[in-house]
């Protein structure tokens, strides 16, 4: 019996390191990603020509969410991993060597296929974001030419994410978890240095993109070269009939319908927003922009590092293991969650202000982000819980749960979308995400309960009182925040943006995160107190 709990106590602390090394990675990759839509806003501000750059980004992105991100976690690491467990012997080396090499084979060949023929038909794509009517013709045109120049960005992204899978089915996590930050960090300087000598500052960022995407796979390679596995291709007979690849294609197939049709969510909202008003379009991805910032540091990072050790418990059925590492996983999204969002609704002009008002970026670009925002962040905590259980549902090589969720999703927000942008604009466009993401949410619990080796109605109730206990404490940390607000903008007015509104956020944000760290303390949360003590010790 000691010797399980001793187990589980290193499993814990192992899982923990991991997240944290990662965490500080995706802190920089996040914090990167917000200097490049600061450099976005500075060159392009909430113009036309930022909502045409913003429009060519989201296409190839979309594409990529297909090939590379859902592909690799729903379909490869858990293939892979299987393979892994039953390499014992040098023929057992050799068969696995022999999938990772039809994989990349097979997504090399899809992806190149699939990305010269959208080049071809860039102008059809576009259409469905500009309407086939009336468009503003200089937009759609320029639009064309950086989706073009982009679209080469979702071959070295698939090849990035694929090695990707390799290391993380292995459990190495920082050489994948250190690439977006050169990613993001390519797209500025590239920014910078070629916006004078190119036509306009929005292909100096295109150029940015696929040099940034290349550099993310081939930064990777070492490094998967180094767990002795071998990156070649095979015969294309040979990719389409390894039986590892043919069960990858079948895990993946049912969320090929689920993945597209959540695309639709961007797809539709884009298409609605740049018909309401110029400029919405890039609001829009400011806010989201901001949102990612805060959700990426800690429920991407845990559902990274998650879901290959909820696969092995899965396939080991140690299901009392699994249990626990989903319900601590769904409350650690809670905490962070919850109290960012009460935060973030208060200090809302301020953080966009900080962040974002400079050079182009003017008041009414500000007003607008703003008001999408407030709209866009009451949705993070359902975002982040969704972050974590539909790995907990791909673990159990069930993909056709979160992919049923995912299509509510895409039905939810198109119906909504459409109706609350006729009275709310751009507002309602980021309420109809929020709450396709909240029936998304619940409808992840509902199936949940189906899985009788889960313990689905503990989980649920743990979770939900949780989530009760830190929204009260969450309001009584925002009390003293609200009243605040006030007086320090008008303490620190009169400064450059970072002195103006910036302060006011930083002493705000101290302000709250005391209170609330006091309430959990007073409390003994299970989550907070364990990690003070041992910052205490230390």
């Amino acid at each position: 019996m000691k010797n399980e709990e001793s187990k589980t106590k290193k499993q814990d602390s192992s899982i923990a390191l991991k997240g944290l090394s990662l965490s500080v990675l995706t802190l920089g990759s996040r914090v990167l990603g917000l200097i490049r839509e600061m450099t976005k806003a500075h060159f392009l501000g909430t113009s036309s020509q930022s909502d045409a750059f913003s429009i060519a980004f989201l296409v190839p992105n979309l594409f990529r969410r297909l090939f590379a991100e859902n592909s690799i976690s729903v379909a490869f690491i858990p293939t892979f991993k299987t393979y892994l467990k039953d390499n014992e012997t040098p023929e057992d080396r050799k068969t696995t060597q022999e999938f990772i090499s039809a994989t990349f084979t097979l997504l090399c060949f899809l992806v190149t296929t699939f990305v010269v023929l959208c080049m071809f038909l860039t102008p059809l794509i576009l259409r469905i974001f500009y309407g086939f009517k009336k468009y503003d013709f200089d937009s759609f045109s320029e639009a064309v030419i950086l989706t073009r120049m982009m679209f080469p960005y979702l071959v070295v992204i698939s090849i990035a994410a694929f090695f990707q899978g390799i290391l993380n089915g292995v459990k190495i996590f920082s050489p994948s978890g250190f690439t977006p930050i050169l990613f993001n960090g390519i797209v500025i300087a590239f920014t910078y240095i070629f916006a004078p000598h190119t036509a306009n500052p929005a292909r100096a960022m295109a150029i940015g993109v696929v040099t940034g995407g290349t550099v993310q796979a081939l930064f990777q390679l070492p490094f998967v070269l180094k767990t002795k596995w071998a990156v070649s291709f095979t015969s294309l007979k040979n990719a389409f009939t390894n039986p590892g690849t043919r069960r990858v294609l079948k895990l993946v197939a049912p969320t090929i319908v689920g993945m597209a049709a959540y695309q639709l969510n961007d797809i539709f909202s884009t298409s609605v927003a740049n018909r309401v008003n110029e400029g919405l379009v890039s609001s829009l991805q400011y806010s989201l922009r901001l949102q990612e910032l805060i959700l990426g540091i800690f429920a991407v990072t845990i559902g990274t590092v998650i879901l290959p050790d909820l696969t092995g418990f899965a396939k080991q059925k140690k299901w009392k293991d699994f249990n626990k590492m989903l319900t601590n996983a769904l409350k650690i999204m809670i905490l962070i969650s919850i109290p960012v969002t009460a935060y973030c609704i208060i200090m809302k002009r301020s953080l966009v202000a900080t962040l974002f008002a400079t050079g182009r970026f003017n008041e009414n670009s500000i007003e607008t982000t703003t008001a999408v925002f407030h709209y866009h962040i009451i949705g993070l905590v359902f975002i982040a819980l969704n972050r974590i259980l539909s790995p907990s549902f791909y673990a159990q090589e069930d993909a056709v749960s979160p992919t049923f969720a995912g299509i509510i999703n895409v039905a939810v927000n198109v119906i909504l979308a459409y109706a609350l942008s006729i009275p709310m604009g751009g507002n309602g466009i980021a309420l109809a995400l929020s709450i396709a993401s909240a029936v998304n949410t619940v409808i992840l619990f509902v199936l949940l309960l189906r899985k009788k080796d889960v313990d689905s109605k503990h989980i649920s109730l743990s979770s939900g009182l949780y989530a009760l206990k830190i929204a009260v404490f969450s309001i009584i940390a925002a009390v003293p925040v609200y009243f605040a607000r006030e007086p320090l903008l008008n303490f620190f007015e009169g400064h450059n943006r970072w002195i103006s509104y910036g302060c006011p956020v930083a002493v705000s944000g101290i302000i709250f995160a005391i209170v609330g760290v006091i309430l959990l303390l007073a409390t003994k949360d299970p989550i907070i107190s364990p990690l003070v003590k041992k910052l205490v010790k230390r």
